[in-house]
């Protein structure tokens, strides 16, 4: 009777350790590919935020030539009235 208790809590020991030892694989390799996925969102969230970066600074650009641009044309026509203005020969 005890040879028997002893095979079956064996047995039992046994099985637990080969039962286990596929849970503990499957956690690591849910683990490996949390840490895939978390480095693929965090390289897809740099990508966008370059992208919007970019964006961005050709709007930047594009308003600063034209404000550029505006401010010239106002500045000639400033030139244009006063030099009117000042010219003797009117």
């Amino acid at each position: 009777m005890i040879a028997r208790r002893t095979a079956l809590l064996g047995f039992f020991i046994l099985g637990s350790l080969f039962l286990g030892q596929p849970r503990i694989s499957r956690a690591q390799e849910s683990t490996k590919q949390d840490l895939k996925d978390a480095g693929h969102d965090t390289k897809d969230a740099a990508k966008d935020t370059g992208r919007a970066t970019k964006h961005a600074a050709k709007k930047t650009g594009h308003a600063v030539k034209k404000g550029t641009n505006k401010a010239a044309e106002k500045t000639e026509e400033g030139a244009h009235k006063v030099k009117d203005k000042t010219d003797p020969h009117d």
